[in-house]
């Protein structure tokens, strides 16, 4: 029998694209640091070209900011992002909580899986993971609504959700426990059919980011 074919590797611009991407929104990265076009090309293997490409495409994303002979610069989460994606969240999620009951069996098993995903990732100490886990959470009872442009609009924020929920869980470590607890309420309130109180413990959930992410918790 014939080897298999190894499968080609990604564009060069593709490569940069992932690895800039990914240490932005896990923090390696953090908001204020300066790239170098040199850096990232020594970084990845490639040359500079396939690096400018990258990284104006990460500029339309609203991550970076160009510096020309300079290079990239991690733009900062603001407090302006942080209260868009919330009050986006809300809209979303509390529609979409009470679309959900009463509940199928398929999604109700579904975000159990997803609360053991946290728990293990949690115990871990793989705080990226906890964050995908949290986010895959919300969005399967955004999924489940229904709704594909809703559904979309979600999906959007995505990159924003990680890179906040990173954030979080970094400067509140205890966070990570009560997110889990908070998303057991959820799917209590899913399972029992309680639309009213599934959507307030959503509501409580999300509007907690925003006071988190500007450390005014106490």
């Amino acid at each position: 029998m014939p080897a298999a074919a190894t499968p080609p590797s990604p564009p060069a611009a593709d490569r940069v694209y992932s690895h800039v991407k990914q240490a932005v929104l896990d923090r390696r990265y953090e908001g204020g640091t300066l790239l170098t076009e040199g850096e990232l090309a020594q970084a990845v293997g490639v040359s500079r070209t396939p690096v400018r490409e990258a990284l104006l495409k990460l500029e339309m994303e609203g991550l970076l900011k160009l510096y020309p002979k300079k290079g990239a610069l991690v733009l900062a989460v603001s407090a302006q992002e942080i209260a868009d994606v919330v009050e986006t969240r809300l809209l979303v999620e509390e529609f979409a909580v009470h679309k959900s009951v009463p509940a199928p069996a398929r999604l109700l098993a579904r975000l159990e899986e997803l609360l053991d995903e946290q728990r293990r990732h949690a115990r871990d100490g793989d705080l990226r993971a906890v964050a995908v886990a949290d986010r895959a959470f919300h969005a399967e009872i955004v999924r489940n609504a229904g709704n594909e442009i809703l559904s979309r609009l979600y999906d959007q924020l995505r990159d924003r959700q990680l890179r906040m929920g990173v954030a979080v869980m970094e400067a509140h470590p205890d966070r990570i426990a009560k997110n889990i607890t908070e998303h057991t309420e959820i799917l209590d309130a899913l399972r029992a059919g309680d639309a009213e109180a599934a959507a307030q413990c959503v509501h409580r959930h999300v509007s907690r980011v925003k006071v988190l992410v500007r450390g005014e918790d106490r």
